[in-house]
């Protein structure tokens, strides 16, 4: 997605240990006209499939998830990384390690919004390592949910998590695919 892979060019910084800072328009601002042409770009790819709920986890992926949702005409629902007073019982969870903030994190969705007459597209804004659509995927299968795609707003490429995320056989749909962030360097795949 052009428009995208401008944005990051434009706003993104390269940080020491391959780490993308994409806050100016992902994870700490968001950008709601990119968020929406994202949004769209994932509803044009899974319009066929049949999606009765995107799932998605706190807090980068809800924007994308919400708009993908809005063109999708179909509720988003969101993995929680903390339990609240309201959310204590009557839960699916997952544990999920972040990389970049070093910690596991026990993610949940209430048992009332996710069942298996779901058909669900899980919507992140980062691939890397995969632990985080791991999790989903198995909060999804705790459900009996069908998982129609994985979308994914910037993958690294050079990481892992791609691979892992294949062989599950789920659709994967990767908006910005990174080739490389060597020497501060933002390089992308290009399929021939």
């Amino acid at each position: 997605m052009k428009v995208l892979e401008d944005y990051i060019l434009e706003k993104g910084t390269v940080l020491p240990g391959n780490v993308l800072k994409v806050d100016a328009f992902l994870n700490h601002q968001i950008d709601p006209k990119l968020m929406q042409e994202v949004g769209a770009e994932f509803a044009e790819h899974y319009k066929e499939k049949g999606i009765t709920k995107i799932v998605t986890i706190e807090s980068s992926g809800i924007a994308p998830a919400v708009f993908a949702g809005l063109a999708l005409n179909v509720p988003v629902v969101f993995a929680r990384k903390k339990k609240s007073v309201t959310l204590q019982d009557n839960l699916y969870s997952a544990s999920v390690y972040s990389y970049t903030k070093k910690e596991t994190s026990e993610i949940s969705v209430s048992k009332a919004f996710l069942n298996d007459q779901d058909t669900i597209l899980l919507i992140d804004d980062f691939l890397a390592n995969g632990q985080a659509a791991l999790g989903l995927l198995e909060i999804a299968k705790e459900a009996q949910a069908q998982v129609a795609g994985i979308g994914i707003v910037i993958e690294k490429s050079f990481q892992q998590g791609r691979k892992l995320l294949e062989e599950t056989g789920i659709d994967i749909c990767s908006l910005a695919r990174i080739a490389s962030l060597e020497n501060e360097t933002i390089e992308f795949v290009r399929e021939d």
